[in-house]
């Protein structure tokens, strides 16, 4: 038994480290959302994405999770007219990070909650580690 608690305590750790750099993802999206390019007509800040995929530990017999790239959206810029502006190009138009605060935010809080998840499940396999320790004592 203390093997199996052993092994969900390394797989919820195994999602505590991939959420946590979900965060760092988010964060740095989130930082740079109004990054606009530092030269006339260049592109700004592009998103970025985090890709997860299930990594099978043998020594455990368990699949763990594991970042399997960090990526960038490819999707369209947003323009803005705004001629004064450094990085406007020939006609006036700035392009705009292809970053949304919402979406952002709503994946943070999705993160956020897996990870919460994740320590909980730590927090219930070690209290049943010290209960059969407790026991095995007696």
């Amino acid at each position: 038994m203390p093997d199996a608690l052993m092994s969900s305590i390394a797989i919820a750790s195994s999602g505590l480290k991939a959420q946590s750099m979900r965060m760092r993802v988010v964060a740095e999206n989130v930082a740079n959302a109004n990054s606009t390019a530092s030269t006339p007509g260049g592109d700004p800040y592009r998103r970025k994405t985090i890709t997860f995929e299930a990594e099978l530990n043998r020594s455990l017999g368990a699949s763990l999770v594991e970042v399997k790239s960090i990526g960038v959206d490819r999707s369209s810029f947003k323009q803005v007219y705004d001629p004064s502006h450094p990085a406007a190009d020939e006609d006036g138009y700035v392009k705009m990070p292809n970053v949304s605060t919402l979406i952002e935010m709503a994946d943070m809080r999705e993160a956020t909650r897996a990870y919460e998840a994740n320590l909980n499940m730590i927090e219930q396999a070690r209290s049943m580690l010290m209960r059969t320790t407790d026991l095995i004592r007696r």
